[in-house]
Order: C-alpha cells, then sequence, then structure tokens
C-alpha cells in the first residue's frame, strides 16, 4: 500500500490527511505541537487548528520527522515562509524515489522565489510537484467535493499522483504550467485581501466584481510576462480559486480585508488567528516581482500599502479611481 505522510496539522494539512485515511490510506500526520498529537491520536480530532471535525481513526500523527520521511508521498503543508527550513530539516531522511508534492501556496519573501524554486534549491534532485486549487479545509475534510489542480513537469510522476491523490469525493486534475499554476494559488490571496476590504468597507457587490475582474487581469499580465500560460490561470488553480477565496469568510484572506475594511488594525487581527494569513505576506513578495519585471499591478499594489500603513483605505480607493482611462486592454485612445 502506498503511505502519505503529511507535513504540517495546520487546517489544510488535516484535511489532505482526513481525505487520504477516509480512503483507506496509510497516512501520518506531522505536527510540531504535542497537543495536536496527541489530541489527533487520542480524540481523533485537531482540536487546535480543525475542531468540530471527526477524524478517521487510522490517522496517526507524529512529531517525528524521520517517520514521516519514509513514506512514499510526502505532502508539505507548511505555510510558504517554512517551506525551506522544512525541506531543510527533512533533507536527511527523504528515500530516493519519494514523491513530494508541495501544497503550500506563497512566494518565499526573503528570496522572491515561487515554492517550486526554493524546493529545487534546498534539493536539486527531488522529484516535486504543486496540488493546489479551490477548497476550503472544513469542506474537504467532511467528505464534501472537491477539485484541485497537481502541476508537475514530469508526465510519469503526474500520472502517479493523479492515481494514489484521487478519491470519490477529491478529484485532481494535471498540468505542466507549474509557474501558472503556483502564481495563480499566490496571487489570489492578495486580490481576496482586496475584495475583503470592499466587503468590510461597504462598497457594494459592483465594486467587489470589477474588482475580482480587473485583479484576474493583473494575475493574468504577471504570470504571462513570467512565463506561465493565460489559459492556466483562467483555470481552476486561477479563477476558480479566487472566486472561492474572494468571496467568502472561510477565507482566512478575505476575512482578513474585511475586517481591516471595517476598521481594524493589522494588529488586532492577526493576534486573534492561530492560522498564517498567506496573503499578507505575499502582497510585498508580488510587489517587489512586479517592479523587478516592469509589471504594473494596482491591485496589488494598493493592498501592500494598505498593509505596510503607506496610505489609508480611502486614499488607496482615490488612488485606484483617479487612474486614467482605458480600454480593457490598454491605454484609451481619444477620437482627433
Amino acid at each position: 500500500m502506498t503511505s502519505i505522510g503529511v507535513v504540517g496539522a495546520g487546517a489544510w494539512g488535516t484535511a489532505l490527511a482526513q481525505v487520504f485515511a477516509s480512503d483507506r490510506r496509510d497516512v501520518t500526520i506531522w505536527a510540531r505541537e504535542e497537543e495536536v498529537v496527541n489530541a489527533i491520536n487520542e480524540k481523533h480530532e485537531n482540536t487546535v487548528f480543525l475542531p468540530g471535525i471527526d477524524l478517521h481513526p487510522s490517522l496517526k500523527a507524529t512529531t517525528s520527522i524521520e517517520e514521516i520521511s519514509s513514506k512514499n508521498i510526502i505532502l508539505l503543508v507548511s505555510p510558504a515562509q517554512y517551506l525551506r527550513a522544512s525541506l531543510e530539516q527533512m533533507k536527511p531522511h527523504i528515500n530516493e524515489g519519494t514523491y513530494i508534492v508541495i501544497c503550500a501556496k506563497g512566494i518565499e519573501i526573503s528570496s522572491g522565489l515561487l515554492m517550486s524554486q526554493v524546493a529545487h534549491e534546498v534539493m536539486p534532485k527531488g522529484d516535486f510537484a504543486i496540488l493546489t486549487g479551490p477548497t476550503f479545509a472544513s469542506e474537504i475534510a467532511q467528505g464534501l467535493p472537491g477539485a484541485v489542480t497537481i502541476g508537475t513537469y514530469s508526465p510519469s510522476t503526474g500520472g502517479a499522483l493523479l492515481k494514489e491523490l484521487s478519491t470519490p469525493t477529491f478529484r485532481p486534475y494535471l498540468s505542466d504550467d507549474v509557474l501558472g499554476v503556483q502564481l495563480g494559488g499566490a496571487l489570489k490571496n492578495v486580490v481576496a485581501i482586496a475584495s475583503g476590504i470592499v466587503e468590510g468597507k461597504h462598497l457594494g457587490e459592483s465594486a467587489r466584481a470589477a474588482l475580482m475582474t480587473r485583479g484576474i487581469t493583473e494575475m493574468a499580465r504577471l504570470g504571462v510576462s513570467l512565463g506561465a500560460r493565460h489559459e492556466t490561470l483562467l483555470g481552476m488553480c486561477g479563477i476558480g480559486d479566487l472566486m472561492l477565496t474572494a468571496s467568502s469568510m472561510q477565507s482566512r484572506n478575505f476575512s482578513l480585508g474585511a475586517e481591516i475594511g471595517a476598521g481594524r488594525t493589522m494588529q488586532e487581527i492577526l493576534s486573534t488567528r492561530n492560522a498564517v494569513t498567506e496573503g499578507v505576506h505575499t502582497a510585498q513578495a508580488v510587489i517587489e516581482l512586479a517592479h523587478k519585471h516592469g509589471i504594473e499591478m494596482p491591485i496589488c499594489q494598493a493592498v501592500n500599502d494598505i498593509l505596510s500603513d503607506k496610505i489609508t483605505i480611502d486614499e488607496a480607493i482615490d488612488k485606484l479611481l483617479e487612474r486614467p482611462l482605458k480600454t480593457e486592454l490598454g491605454e484609451f485612445e481619444e477620437a482627433s
């Protein structure tokens, strides 16, 4: 039987472990916190990060990274800014031929690298894939239907992972656009914060629809300039993920934006959360990447400026609304 190890027992890591354990796979999940490990093993519930969900009795939890590293498939669900450290910790114990599937969404702030690029720096010979898509942990953990994208350059790896990571309710789709798959998952978090701000500020559904549409344009503009395919960002891992993340209070990024829009400070919001809101980190990394490549991303720029207290929300709104008039594809040319 194929064995699956999950690194990271937050809500999403626990949900993935639950999906495969419920399908009678051999699954072990790693957590740093003894409290989480004990709760999963003894109460069959992650009382800290996914309370209220009954976990499959066969799901095992451990604090031993060596035990996880011996599995046939490893799902890396560490937050994006901790992915490098997780790989460094696992590296001495990984067996040759192990499939490593990165489930984090984001860009490393210190380097500006995507997750696959970070992974290849740490383990140049590793067989990496990306798993991303429009999913909420609580729904997937309950066995509700969901779909994701698996990005990999290797057809044989992709074929193996499609077989091993599909269940009756969890449907993966394959893509060889590894760059586009990752950019969609990272960039939508920033646009989701902007969408939440619109919600919290009571600017209306019309404004939110306009913002999400222009946000997709920004995502595609940066993605294509970096070598991603436009159609990837219009698929499951781009517009699909954005539709979910930018329209529900279940989303950490949308809910954070909504609270900012309602007048709460970042310090107040983050002090009440036990999970990472990736869009906060990604906003900074995206703007640095956009500046480096000369790409205009006014919505993402506004989010980063708000989060870093450079401008107020009202100033950001005025700045966006005062931008030059354009066609949907470029500058507006006044008839002579």
